[in-house]
């Protein structure tokens, strides 16, 4: 089922389990021109949304037999993993990279993206994940090898978490015995940020959560997604388990 804002992929499933992805897409809707003044390749970039991680969360969401949102918006247009107040809400310049459709953005347009695009995602988030008393959300993002004039990112698998590491802990424990990863602890950088998704929907409500960013170029095809989710469902199968949640 796809919405204006949204696509819920596997509605009616059973499982506790609810997976999200809310940075599934590179499209920019029609309400914001259809496009943001940069090109193909910059709008084929991380910056624009989360290389891999839309395939990623539908195989994941199909082996766990559970629900899964997605956005189906650019980051860039608004980002859905930012609190309603966050400066970086709309980004006028990523990675080196400035965002001509956002430079005169201001106040009233934030406030029309938001109604449009932020909010819907987050109250259809919020109903999927109110429909069990039991319900435990794990995020998927991804994220670019190297920044611009970075160094280069090691990790194949982060995990960010915040204060709430029911899952967090087991997973880093479990994914760190695999002889061929490199596991990020909060890296490649923290996930203690007020207002995002997983600070909204999980720790807020106290649900188990996990928010795992996997790096794009292990899942830029079809085989790398299908091959990550297999890898990484039975690990957060265990996780839940081991949590006593």
């Amino acid at each position: 089922m796809t919405e204006h804002a949204y696509e819920i992929h596997g509605s009616d499933r059973p499982s506790r389990w609810l997976v999200t992805c809310d940075h599934a897409s590179n499209r920019v809707p029609p309400e914001v021109g259809g496009t943001l003044g940069l090109s193909d390749g910059e709008m084929g970039r991380h910056i624009a949304y989360d290389i891999g991680a839309a395939g990623v969360t539908r195989h994941l969401a199909d082996l766990l037999d559970a629900s899964a949102i997605l956005s189906t918006f650019s980051r860039l247009v608004i980002d859905p993993n930012r609190g309603e107040d966050d400066p970086t809400l709309v980004m006028k310049l990523y990675d080196r990279t400035i965002v001509p459709g956002n430079r005169a953005v201001d106040d009233a347009e934030v406030a029309r993206r938001l109604a449009l695009f932020h909010r819907p995602y987050h109250e259809a988030l919020a109903a999927l994940a109110a429909r069990r008393p039991d319900t435990a959300i794990c995020a998927i993002h991804s994220f670019t090898p190297r920044l611009i004039g970075r160094n280069p990112r090691p990790w194949h698998v982060g995990l960010l978490y915040a204060d709430d590491d029911r899952l967090a802990r087991p997973l880093l424990a479990s994914l760190g015995a695999e002889p061929d990863l490199c596991v990020g602890d909060n890296e490649p950088y923290t996930g203690q940020l007020a207002g995002d998704a997983m600070d909204r929907h999980g720790i807020r409500a106290g649900r188990p959560h996990i928010l795992i960013e996997v790096r794009h170029d292990l899942i830029a095809t079809e085989d790398g997604q299908r091959a990550w989710a297999e890898r990484l469902a039975p690990h957060l199968q265990a996780a839940l388990a081991h949590s006593g949640e």
